[in-house]
């Protein structure tokens, strides 16, 4: 079987095509900048490099880009497609075949992931109707973490908002943290249920996670994605009282205040510079005080955290770092695990410093084992894919 795993995020398409189950990469892609005059399309043909291509798109929106990516994918029978989505609530407790009722759910989530979950919905909207009849599965990045208990999700606010609202925390990047602890217990040729694992998930959005003998027991992030570390442009944990301050202060409405702390704040509104951590870095050593003072709060935090889910769990087996900055920055690795000697954390810096790809970071006599995890969430997305669809017995 052929699946199409399609990523539609707020002005971007990603997507790869894998012949399954033997998870063989067939075609990648992505589409940048929907909606403006600078739309562009990056196809891959892993198979074939003479069908790779780059053009220009006039403007348009989910529709008329995934017509071109269909167009490119004519010569592979696609069977289905299988969609990251951000939100599904806590009805949504598995990869699930999309229909009338789960579209429904995902459309009445969309106040809960506004920047994320509209564009989900357009994407699964689109290949309806370019591919209609074709089965389209759901993966949702809070499904992995409605393994939470009470404790962990509640906040601390009247009972009857959680009743009446859904008003808890959630959780993201539950796809990608599905694959890195799976993927870290198949490099230490471990049983998954035997190990405590925190991962941070370090991208331009970031999470930490805590998974605790195969099941997610905590999260960074809540009833919203911008809960939990310092991200590129999401201010993280906040006292809500600082927020009413802005209000009154700044008289913004809400839409203000939701524009000032998801795309003003971060290590972009600390540092003044960029919401790009490489710039950041550069900016760092090259004496900026307020990018080294944003650095220093992403990797303050982060440790806070692996200290914290270490409790939780009564203890720590492995530490993984994935997504763009973890996988990339040895020096933010470094900062977040100096101090956590005390967990068992050692880092081997030569190891550290050099190499690429899923490696053990930390030194053989370490009590943590510390991995670098290049995660991969499109595959994940097919292998969830083909799951529903065997279990539907629609292949």
């Amino acid at each position: 079987m052929q699946i199409l795993a399609l990523n539609c995020g707020g002005s971007s398409v990603k997507y790869k095509v894998f012949a399954m189950p033997a998870e063989k990469a067939l075609v990648q892609g992505s589409v940048e900048r929907i909606g403006s005059s600078k739309t562009t399309l990056h196809h891959r043909d892993l198979m074939d490099g003479s069908r790779d291509c780059q053009k220009h798109l006039p403007r348009g929106g989910y529709v008329e880009a995934l017509a071109e990516i269909l167009n490119l994918l004519q010569p592979y029978h696609l069977d289905a497609v299988g969609h990251r989505v951000v939100h599904g609530g806590a009805s949504l407790r598995r990869p699930t075949r999309i229909d009338a009722t789960v579209l429904g759910t995902l459309k009445a989530c969309c106040q809960l992931a506004p920047l994320h979950n509209p564009a989900n919905i357009a994407g699964i909207e689109a290949v309806t109707r370019l591919l209609p009849g074709i089965p389209q599965v759901a993966v949702c990045d809070n499904t992995f973490h409605l393994s939470l208990p009470p404790q962990a999700y509640l906040y601390g606010l009247p009972y009857e908002y959680y009743e009446g609202y859904g008003l808890r925390r959630y959780g993201f990047h539950g796809i990608t943290f599905t694959y890195m602890v799976n993927r870290a217990a198949e490099i230490l040729g471990r049983d998954l249920k035997e190990l405590k694992i925190v991962s941070l998930m370090l991208g331009s959005g970031t999470t930490a996670n805590a998974c605790c003998h195969g099941e997610s027991i905590d999260v960074s992030t809540g009833f919203t994605p911008t809960e939990g570390l310092l991200q590129s442009t999401r201010c993280g944990d906040v006292d809500p009282g600082a927020l009413i301050f802005l209000l009154r202060q700044e008289g913004l409405s809400p839409d203000d205040l939701e524009e000032v702390i998801n795309k003003k704040s971060g290590w972009l509104g600390i540092s003044g510079v960029s919401n790009d951590y490489r710039e950041l870095e550069v900016a760092a050593v090259a004496g900026h005080e307020r990018a080294r003072l944003a650095l220093e709060v992403l990797a303050y935090r982060a440790q806070k955290y692996v200290g914290a889910y270490a409790a939780a769990m009564g203890g720590i087996d492995v530490l993984i770092f994935s997504g763009g900055i973890g996988e990339k920055s040895a020096r933010l690795r470094e900062e977040i695990c100096r101090n956590l000697e005390f967990l068992g954390i050692e880092l081997d810096g030569d190891s550290n410093e050099n190499g690429s790809g899923d490696r053990l970071i930390s030194i053989p006599e370490a009590r943590v084992q510390v991995l670098v995890v290049h995660t991969d969430e499109e595959v994940m997305i097919a292998r969830e894919t083909i799951r529903v669809l065997i279990g539907e017995d629609l292949i």
